[in-house]
């Protein structure tokens, strides 16, 4: 599907299909009775991660997660899980980032954008404006050039605004984003912000943690009216990041009707 040559579960369209994608989730995983931040110490100033032959060091900031609306100043388990979801797809030869140009939304502390750098793709992170210093501290810290096979570049971008014209001047091949989805308040400039930057040919990549039913089911069904939305199955992940609390779509701008 897409850029994507793994096998995805294609959700079906309407509202209906996207409650009982949302259904099914909550009962096949159960991820209210999973272990909460497996990968992940939200307490800790740092979490260290092996990923793509580096060891990663990501800065948190575990003071910032009491403010409201803040959750991007600590690491959660989708964004593990997304990053060596994407390692594993590289090194499995379902995936090819080596030169292709990709957009993070909501990058938080960057880990899944530094593993993507580190994969060869050409990496803007992006974030609101008070969350740009860890984010940069954090690409600075992990990204050395001298082996570097990728880049990364720190950007603002707020969901729903035109974004800068080297976003989108041209369209991104992927489109990443890990615990995107935590509001309804927040999807519909989220999907306003994906129909920005995807084309024909981009492919977006999204991983969240399973909390909330009515959320996931809200965007399922604004989503599937302009993308097609498949579902990766957790065989597909890297063994060793599976989570039942986590899910990964993938999702391809929908082709226009001819006239």
């Amino acid at each position: 599907m897409g850029g994507y040559g793994g096998m995805v579960s294609v959700v079906a369209e309407g509202s209906e299909s996207a409650a009982e994608e949302t259904l099914m989730l909550w009962c096949t995983q159960q991820p209210t009775y999973s272990q909460h931040n497996a990968f992940v110490s939200q307490s800790s100033l740092s979490l260290h991660l092996d990923a793509c032959g580096h060891s990663l060091s990501i800065f948190q900031s575990p003071s910032s997660l009491g403010k409201p609306g803040v959750t991007g100043s600590v690491m959660w388990d989708s964004g593990v899980v997304l990053g060596k979801f994407l390692e594993h797809a590289v090194d499995s030869g379902l995936l090819l980032l080596q030169g292709k140009k990709v957009v993070e939304l909501g990058s938080g502390c960057g880990l899944v954008g530094c593993i993507a750098a580190l994969l060869g793709a050409q990496v803007f992170l992006t974030d609101l404006p008070d969350r740009l210093r860890l984010l940069k501290k954090n690409v600075e810290t992990n990204l050395k050039q001298g082996d570097l096979r990728g880049s990364a570049t720190v950007h603002e971008l707020t969901w729903g605004d035109d974004p800068e014209p080297e976003l989108i001047e041209p369209l991104p091949d992927y489109v990443l984003g890990s615990d995107v989805i935590y509001s309804e308040g927040a999807v519909a400039d989220l999907l306003v912000t994906l129909m920005q930057l995807c084309g024909a040919q981009t492919t977006i990549v999204l991983a969240g943690e399973l909390r909330n039913d009515s959320i996931l089911e809200y965007f399922l069904e604004a989503a599937m009216k302009d993308f097609m939305v498949g579902r990766v199955d957790q065989t597909q992940w890297h063994p060793d990041y599976c989570s039942p609390r986590v899910v990964i779509y993938i999702l391809v701008k929908k082709k226009s009707p001819t006239t």
